[in-house]
């Protein structure tokens, strides 16, 4: 599963970029749940580290198109699921 996943990002820096777009819209859409609580700030931060995934990713695939083995993605793809998971978190709470 997770292989499958790390092909499906990787392949596809847009992928990142739409996932981002999805943690603004759910930052957006807090206050329409619950109009009387403040919005959490965590899916911005959310969104902004898929995005910055996104720009590394595409500058990966311009400077170095033939790299395969990619030990930054061991560090990289715990980050974003740790924060991912936080947002989604502190976005319900």
């Amino acid at each position: 599963m997770i292989e499958g996943l790390g092909g499906w990002l990787v392949g596809d820096p847009m992928i990142s970029v739409i996932v981002g777009g999805m943690w603004v819209a759910l930052y957006f859409a807090q206050k329409l749940w619950n109009p009387q609580r403040d919005r959490s700030r965590w899916p911005l931060a959310a969104a902004a580290a898929w995005w910055a995934y996104a720009l590394w990713e595409w500058l990966i695939q311009v400077q170095t198109p033939e790299a395969n083995i990619r030990a930054d993605l061991l560090v990289i793809y715990p980050v974003l699921a740790l924060l991912s998971g936080w947002a989604l978190l502190r976005s319900f709470k």
